[in-house]
């Protein structure tokens, strides 16, 4: 029995809170339902979804034919009459399919109807590097949905932001694209296991606090760079900010913690040029600029596609060894 004012949690990983999150909201409001190719029967591509359709059955746990312009176009008008679809695409690199219908019908629906149509769709997304899966199933893209007015983005970066993230986005009258990156689906944390527990769209999480260097970090470099940190515990003081939520991002504790430390790296596995690192160093100059001691650090994929090869993949994803060289240059 839980101690009264103390949260009850459950050690799970980021595919089972997600899971958890989705049971939830199915089992909370029955507009919710899923569709997308092999969540049903197979449990989801990368096993997500589990046995979801079992308990509630076909009817809302939807398999689709391979077409996303299709279902991310049905779930895009179910929304406008009143119904939460949850799409999954199985990769992120396959947005492109289904991009007519995102960027010209979910995104502008309710601005062009005045407001009077809600669009509450979630899509939820892999991506990433680290499976020797090549290009067009590697890729990360967030910052391609952050970009376009009237759609929200949400990366999570450990168990109790994936489950929290998921429900919020559901609920959420918005469209949100929940990106998930695939290499941390087996990463653990402590979640709450409160089936009211939302993480707020728009809000990041200090994750470990510091005095020295700021690093903002999305999906798995949160964890790498966790461990960054405690490595070098001893002789810099590293905080570490899973930024969480892509769009809207939350400059007011990035900027707080700037304004402690005096030095940013932002750590995103997305390509360099013109991405989200870019999106958090501008804001942190616009509002900390003379807190600034250092020139701010960027941690990303390289502007060139995912190899197949592992060891040109190891070359070209970022991980702890990035993070590590960027806070050594301005520590």
């Amino acid at each position: 029995m839980a101690q009264a004012g103390v949260e009850q949690t459950e050690t799970m990983t980021v595919r089972e809170a997600i899971r958890q999150g989705l049971r939830e909201e199915l089992e909370r409001d029955d507009d919710v339902y899923m569709m997308g190719e092999d969540i049903g029967d197979m449990g989801g591509v990368l096993a997500v979804t589990g046995d979801l359709i079992d308990e509630f059955g076909e009817e809302r746990v939807r398999d689709t034919p391979i077409s996303e312009a299709g279902f991310v176009g049905a779930a895009t008008g179910a929304a406008a009459t009143g119904t939460r679809p949850v799409v999954e695409l199985m990769f992120s690199d396959f947005m492109g399919v289904s991009m007519e219908q995102i960027m010209n019908q979910m995104a502008k629906m309710r601005y062009m109807f005045g407001g009077k149509t809600e669009m509450p769709v979630t899509v939820r997304t892999t991506e990433g590097g680290g499976m020797g899966a090549a290009s067009q199933h590697s890729g990360t893209v967030h910052t391609w949905i952050a970009h376009f007015p009237g759609l929200k983005a949400v990366a999570p970066g450990t168990a109790e932001s994936a489950k929290g993230l998921t429900k919020a986005a559901i609920r959420s009258d918005d469209p949100v694209f929940v990106f998930e990156n695939k290499m941390i689906y087996e990463q653990q944390g402590e979640v709450p296991t409160d089936p009211d527990f939302t993480v707020p769209i728009g809000e990041a999480a200090i994750e470990r606090e510091g005095s020295d260097v700021t690093v903002v970090a999305t999906q798995r470099l949160v964890g790498e760079s966790l461990d960054v940190a405690e490595d070098l515990a001893g002789s810099t003081s590293v905080e570490v900010i899973d930024a969480r939520s892509l769009y809207p991002l939350d400059t007011d504790t990035i900027v707080e913690s700037v304004e402690k430390t005096g030095r940013l790296v932002v750590a995103d596995e997305s390509p360099l040029s013109y991405g989200i690192h870019a999106e958090v160093a501008t804001r942190a100059m616009e509002n900390a600029f003379f807190s600034l001691d250092a020139p701010i650090q960027r941690v990303g994929t390289p502007d060139t596609h995912v190899p197949f090869s592992p060891p040109l993949e190891d070359e070209v994803v970022p991980d702890g060894d990035d993070v590590r060289d960027a806070i050594d240059r301005i520590a």
